[in-house]
């Protein structure tokens, strides 16, 4: 049972039954007893095993306060929150009181007045480890009042008392995260006075309020996160406040395509089987596929027209295959088809995906970042056809080009219709069985790796490929003119089902 007054609380922690220690040492001896049951630390967080976990291991350890260091989409606000799992379930503290006192030592007026007249049945209330954490975005509008509170003249006015009484104080963020974890995202935003109260917080345990000396020693893990850049981009973080944060930790994007992968399987919505009447039955999401879409994020990351300082976020390819695995929906619901299997045709289609997703240098403007997204998807196929078909046999399916031999299709080409379009190149079906592995593939599938083949072919510059804007002259009479397409203006948007974006490769 757990105590409810204080003087039961008091006899369970001399019994030892409940724990009494500071925040940071109860996040060490939870770390500790983590580590020697070799449990999982920090769920959910893919690819910094090696890195990035050690070193928030040891800031812990050593209870620092700490701060986390990278570009967007790194995953820093996620091990923020994930900090919350090295909490006890559940804490003691003064029921009712708004920064969560602890009974046997309490801070603020009003508990210690609460104290005196109840004595040890003085009510204990119980509080889980979620809400002991405390998160704020830090954004130039932020006041010294939102963070560690302010004079509240109506409680002066109701309760009769002087404004410099301490019960006139309404506590903000900090206060109200005493005895837990108070998190800052994006630090170097946040105004260089509030960051003068922070540090003068962590370190002497008081602050100044409306010319009032309050002195608050909480007992609070610090944690902050930061993108490096924006020391010169936005604004800074004031080097006294730096230089009492213990840890500074670097993180990073994904270091291999196959843990980029794990991430986007993670976080991305792809499992879409039971989605309701009149949807597909199946999703089959191709392996290749997959990998295209997580190597168009590492050639953005590498590629000069993209600003580097900026990033390319894992969110990347979280977005684009969701889009992609959306317009295979869409196919297969036009078609009538029972599997969904997504096309590297597809991942052209997310381009809307693609674009906003990253900042262009000079010479990116210039080109446009639609064209910059298309030279991505192009170099991305490049590189994994390469992974896939470099000691195949290629030969007879360019032979067939060079000869004249020309196909056309688009994203909302049926299977069974580019199946039947690809039957006359030699070796080409062959060639996309060898890519999935299976004897005898559903249609949409082996479909799904012929596009596959035929864009490797086109990214490797071994086959050309054109594209085009038809249109139904029933639905478009004045678009279509002696049987010649017209480019559609900007304003146009998309063609409709009727006509689509065509491929000719030749």
């Amino acid at each position: 049972m757990r105590p409810t007054t204080l003087g039961d609380l008091r006899r369970a922690v001399e019994a030892g039954q409940v724990p009494r220690r500071s925040v940071r040492s109860e996040l060490r001896e939870n770390l500790v007893r983590k580590l020697r049951a070799g449990e999982r630390l920090f769920p959910g967080i893919i690819g910094y095993d090696d890195t990035v976990v050690p070193q928030l291991v040891n800031a812990i350890l050593s209870r620092h306060h700490f701060i986390l260091l990278g570009l967007r989409g790194q995953a820093k606000s996620r091990i923020l929150r994930a900090l919350v799992d090295l909490l006890d379930d559940e804490l003691p503290v003064v029921a009712g009181c708004e920064i969560n006192d602890d009974p046997l030592a309490p801070l603020c007026g009003a508990c210690r007045r609460r104290l005196q007249a109840d004595g040890d049945a003085l009510e204990v209330a119980w509080r889980p480890r979620e809400l002991r954490f405390v998160e704020k975005l830090a954004t130039p509008d932020v006041t010294i009042a939102d963070i560690l509170g302010d004079i509240d003249p109506i409680k002066a006015a109701r309760g009769g008392l002087q404004l410099s009484d301490e019960l006139t104080m309404h506590f903000g963020l900090l206060p109200r995260a005493h005895r837990g974890i108070f998190a800052i995202n994006e630090l170097p935003d946040l105004a260089g006075k509030i960051q003068v109260g922070l540090f003068n917080i962590l370190q002497e345990g008081d602050v100044q309020i409306k010319g009032y000396p309050v002195r608050l020693p909480l007992d609070v893990l610090m944690v902050f996160s930061a993108n490096p850049e924006d020391y010169t981009a936005r604004g800074k973080i004031i080097t006294p406040l730096k230089d009492r944060i213990g840890s500074e930790i670097r993180t990073h994007y994904p270091t291999s395509r196959a843990v980029a992968q794990a991430i986007t399987a993670q976080e991305a919505w792809i499992e879409r089987d039971g989605g309701g009447a009149g949807t597909p039955g199946r999703y089959r999401v191709p392996a290749y596929v997959r990998e295209i879409v997580e190597e168009v994020a590492f050639q953005a990351r590498a590629d000069s027209k993209i600003d580097k300082r900026s990033g390319v976020s894992q969110r990347l390819p979280i977005t684009v295959i969701e889009n992609v695995v959306s317009n295979a929906e869409r196919r297969a619901i036009l078609n009538g088809e029972a599997l969904v299997a997504p096309r590297v045709t597809d991942v052209y289609a997310a381009l809307p995906s693609i674009t906003g997703k990253f900042e262009l240098e000079y010479e990116g403007e210039l080109r446009g970042a639609a064209a910059v997204a298309t030279d991505l998807v192009r170099a991305a196929v490049s590189n994994v056809f390469m992974g896939y078909l470099d000691a195949a046999d290629l030969r007879p399916i360019v032979e067939w080009f060079d000869m004249g031999g020309t196909l056309q299709a688009s994203d909302t080409t049926p299977a069974a219709g580019l199946l039947e379009a690809t039957r006359v190149v030699q070796g080409l079906h062959e060639l996309a069985e060898r890519v999935i592995g299976e004897a005898a593939p559903a249609p949409p599938l082996l479909a799904s790796a012929v596009d596959f083949v035929l864009e490797g072919l086109y990214a490797q510059k071994k086959i050309s490929r054109t594209d085009d804007w038809r249109y139904e002259a029933a639905e478009h009479p004045r678009r279509v003119a002696g049987g010649r397409p017209i480019e559609p203006p900007l304003d146009q948007g998309l063609p409709t089902p009727g006509g689509g974006r065509k491929k000719y490769y030749n």
